[in-house]
């Protein structure tokens, strides 16, 4: 069934709720429509307003981090245990399934939800700065994660140990190894870290479907490729580098605030997405789309309203 055919099944769907008759039996929206029906009782006018500003404040950083795991609960305990996360909101449906929470660590808010058959789950690696990475690092394995690599001064001036969470994400954690500076210039607690195939390509995309600014900071590998690269892109920053050994490609999510939601889907389209739901006006508040990028890279893209 066509995207837009699919679309129309669902206002239909709910429209039907709302006047109390039965909604038209769609297997492929199924899921939708169950959710609507559990939300269709809540206190409407003040429950709405304040659901819209706890999910889309109308300031948010460029670009946060989206993951979609199964046991959102369960990853949110983890959070917690290994670096300090604290849950700032959490809903979700009558079954349990959790739509849509966020978690603090430190400077950064990461957004998440449960996966489902529709949606699968996704890892992906993240950066992870700390005022004691040795203290991280054994946090983090007490609480259920899988050593990486053991911890230890790299040449770029961070001391830095890595894990992989029970979810399947990676954690770089690191402390930064300047005086008094524990984060490195430029980033946050939380930055994405991709390894794309094709490092140069991956900036190319992002330059053309997101108008990333060109990457400050590039290193290369004896072999040509791209060992680091930090590309900026809104008041955000992405890291990457080319993959080799056991650091391979990973599926990421990615939450894109932008100005215009319709114009930058169109962008990223035209540089090579492949649609996964045209921009509408989300009910929290938000004009919102997704795309999947040519590397396999979830893309929320959206404009509070």
């Amino acid at each position: 069934m066509a995207e837009r055919e699919l679309i129309e099944q669902l206002d239909t769907a709910i429209d039907a709720l709302l006047t109390g008759r039965r909604p038209p039996d769609v297997p492929e929206i199924a899921d939708l429509v169950a959710i609507a029906a559990d939300l269709r009782d809540l206190p409407s006018p003040a429950f709405k307003a304040d659901l819209q500003w706890t999910l889309v404040p109308r300031k948010q950083p460029t670009v946060q981090l989206h993951f979609l795991v199964r046991g959102v609960r369960g990853f949110i305990q983890f959070l917690h245990d290994a670096f300090g996360g604290t849950q700032e909101f959490l809903v979700d449906d009558r079954q349990g399934r959790v739509l849509h929470a966020r978690v603090r660590i430190g400077d950064s808010v990461v957004e998440m939800g449960d996966a489902s058959e529709q949606s699968p789950p996704y890892a992906f690696g993240v950066h992870l700065y700390v005022p004691d990475v040795d203290a991280v690092y054994a946090r983090a394995l007490a609480a259920g994660a899988t050593s990486l690599h053991p911890v230890v001064d790299q040449p770029y001036g961070d001391r830095e140990g890595s894990v992989q969470d029970p979810y399947g994400n990676h954690w770089y954690i690191a402390t930064h190894l300047a005086p008094e500076q524990p984060v490195r210039p430029g980033l946050g607690t939380v930055t994405l870290f991709l390894h794309p195939r094709g490092t140069g390509r991956m900036i190319e995309f992002l330059e053309s479907a997101f108008g990333a600014r060109p990457a400050e900071a590039i290193e290369k590998a004896p072999d040509g490729t791209i060992a680091y690269a930090a590309v900026r892109l809104g008041d955000s920053t992405i890291e990457m580098g080319e993959a080799h050994g056991q650091w391979q490609p990973m599926q990421a999510g990615i939450h894109l605030y932008v100005d215009d939601a319709d114009a930058i889907y169109r962008q990223a389209m035209a540089a090579g997405a492949v649609s996964i739901v045209e921009p509408y006006d989300a009910p929290y508040g938000e004009r919102s789309a997704i795309v999947i990028d040519p590397f396999g890279n979830h893309w929320y893209i959206g404009t509070p309203l």
